[in-house]
């Protein structure tokens, strides 16, 4: 049996390509050291103290089915936390919960992308890098997936109002995450604002992706759901977001979705046929997360403490910028994967080529002169593996005291 071409034609995932690209190479550590790998975007912050507590007090929960769209203290939770950081009024039949938020970037495509838009293929936009699941959900729809260029000369986010309006006006989808996955751009109210006005005019969904909105630098990224709604437009918008980052959860799989009532509506229906729902356990859990705000704090205190350490150690690294929110560094190189390379056998770093976070467009990948390095490992370690890394990229040393 044939493979679709749509899945066939996606190229090897990033982290298979950082293994066959690695393979051979004996990590250049010293004295013992283990090797430092800083690839997956994986928190290594505690995750909340009552996590246990909660998991045990609700263990029955376990034999019985949950409720697809979430239990309503969960769904409760959530629209209290959307209207605490938002100012948003979202009722419950606005909001659906989510097995981690990669379900609920693929199947909201399943659910809300059209068969033709305007009688033409419908097209996708997706930044260029981005979080790979855009593309494959582009590709299960057989929409055409446009990649934008988000790089250091449009702030690292997409100019999507630059394509031109035969693209636009078959557009069903536009892909947005902020903070960025991998650059750590913040999308400002401004460009949100453009970007929701671009939607409306040519009868587009944004995608907002959320994911990192409470790991930032010095004030807390605006929504998209709430600047839209404060335009009066937010049917146009799609918002997900997840405990994996906020809340240093990522191995419960838990987040949501929220957005106009037609769309969720949609969303739902899919997610009765096809979904894989919370445990019930795994809701209360999430309920609870969601009411607290002191480890989310707690939390953001250690990254902005590790943003201030990048800076130091990389500062006046030609081409560096500081993050503004999430948790990794795009850091400029010659070639990404001769980075990469390099790295493991001088300094047993391990860091993912950006290449492999982007597409080839018109011969040039925009990810391919970078590094993603990602800021999971405690404040000491963290400053101590950027030194190394400064003096093997920068320094041209490997004694790590660059």
């Amino acid at each position: 049996m044939a493979i679709p071409e749509r899945f066939s034609n996606l190229p090897e995932y990033a982290f298979p390509r950082l293994r066959t690209l690695l393979s051979g190479i004996a990590p250049g550590v010293k004295n013992g050291e283990s090797p430092t790998v800083l690839t997956i975007g994986e928190p290594r912050h505690a995750m909340p103290d009552f996590v246990a507590g909660v998991m045990a007090d609700t263990i029955a929960g376990f034999a019985k089915y949950p409720p697809n769209e979430g239990a309503p203290g969960l769904l409760s939770a959530i629209g209290g936390w959307l209207g605490t950081r938002y100012g948003l009024d979202v009722a419950p039949d606005r909001i659906m919960a989510l097995n981690g938020t990669r379900e609920g970037l693929f199947n909201a495509a399943l659910a809300l992308c059209p068969e033709r838009v305007n009688g033409q293929r419908p097209a996708i936009l997706i930044p260029n890098p981005f979080y790979q699941v855009y593309a494959v959900a582009a590709a299960a729809v057989q929409a055409e997936p446009v990649f934008v260029p988000a790089t250091p000369e449009t702030g690292n986010l997409p100019d999507y109002a630059a394509l031109p309006a035969e693209i636009l006006d078959r557009t069903a989808i536009a892909y947005l995450c902020s903070p960025a996955n991998p650059q750590g751009a913040i999308a400002d109210r401004d460009y949100l604002e453009r970007l929701i006005a671009l939607a409306d005019r040519h009868d587009f969904l944004v995608f907002a992706d959320e994911c990192y909105s409470e790991i930032w630098r010095d004030a807390p990224p605006p929504g998209a759901l709430a600047v839209a709604a404060a335009m009066g437009l937010a049917d146009r918008v799609v918002i997900f977001n997840s405990l994996s980052k906020r809340s240093n959860l990522p191995g419960l799989r838990s987040g949501f979705v929220a957005g106009g009532a037609a769309s969720i509506a949609q969303i739902r229906r899919l997610r009765a046929y096809a979904g894989a729902p919370l445990s019930l356990p795994a809701q209360a859990v999430s309920e609870a997360a969601w009411r607290d705000e002191s480890h989310v704090a707690a939390s953001r205190a250690l990254y902005q403490q590790k943003y201030a350490i990048a800076d130091r150690v990389l500062g006046n690294v030609p081409g560096y910028r500081p993050i503004q929110g999430g948790f990794f560094l795009w850091l400029p190189v010659e070639d990404g994967e001769d980075a990469a390379r390099t790295l493991w056998a001088q300094a047993g770093i391990q860091v993912l080529p950006g290449a492999y976070l982007s597409r080839e467009v018109g011969g040039i990948n925009p990810g391919k002169g970078f590094v993603r390095v990602a800021l999971v490992a405690d404040a000491g370690q963290t400053e101590a593996v950027l030194h190394r890394l400064r003096a093997v990229l920068y320094d041209g040393t490997t004694d790590g005291e660059g």
